[in-house]
């Protein structure tokens, strides 16, 4: 009886997610509308499928075919969904209390998502591109492919935006605040000459108050000599 090639030695870029948190059934139903497809392809269903597993697989595929441009120089539009699988892993077990004291057991179930995408052979890629030359089309995968670049690169041209519009806000606060100081300041010393003047009149009027009354007094003396 002859077998196929064991799970850890099929060819291809792979991507492996452990422990995700949903059971191998539903992770396979959605694995099984992929296979075989060619990534650009196999992107835009997982990216519309209603099932939540589909978001993992999705970044799963995504990481898969990045793996294989970094690394192996592989372009998008050259890739395939050789592989996916699902396998079980450790089940959760809880307990729900049911009627007269009884208790009820919850599996939690878990499951590890594999992806393996692979390059089309030259004459399955040859036939491709005439088919996509006969029809007009584009190649998907490309297309994708600079998509996908220029999502990445327009959301860091964001994030410098950003942060270059919080930093000028910043420097901008920090100046207004130091004027504010600076205002409070001349105004603090503008007061404080202001009531030293009132304080110097205040002064001189009681000494001219002061030496009339002296004078007054001297005048009333030298009448009762008289």
């Amino acid at each position: 009886m002859a077998f196929g090639a064991k799970t850890n030695e099929r060819p291809g870029v792979r991507c492996e997610v452990k422990y995700v948190r949903s059971s191998a059934y539903k992770a396979r139903e959605v694995l099984d509308l992929i296979r075989g497809l060619p990534v650009a392809r196999a992107l835009e269903i997982l990216e519309f499928a209603e099932r939540d597993i589909a978001r993992t697989i999705l970044k799963a595929l995504e990481s898969a075919i990045a793996n294989a441009e970094h690394n192996n120089s592989i372009p998008a539009d050259e890739l395939y969904v050789s592989a996916c699988f699902a396998d079980e892993g450790p089940t959760l077990k809880r307990f729900r209390p049911r009627a007269r004291g009884s208790a009820a057991r919850i599996r939690k179930r878990t499951c590890h998502i594999t992806v393996i995408v692979s390059r089309y052979s030259p004459e399955d890629l040859l036939k491709i591109r005439e088919r996509e030359a006969a029809s007009g089309r584009v190649s998907g995968g490309r297309a994708a492919a600079d998509a996908r670049r220029e999502r990445v690169a327009r959301s860091r041209s964001e994030k410098a935006e950003k942060a270059a519009e919080h930093d000028h806000d910043h420097d901008h606060d920090h100046d207004h605040d130091h004027g504010d100081e600076v205002a409070e300041t001349e105004s603090a010393v503008e007061s404080e000459a202001v009531e030293a003047d009132v304080t110097e009149s205040e002064a001189a009027s009681g000494d001219a108050e002061a030496a009339t009354e002296e004078n007054e007094a001297a005048d009333d003396a030298e009448g009762k000599d008289n």
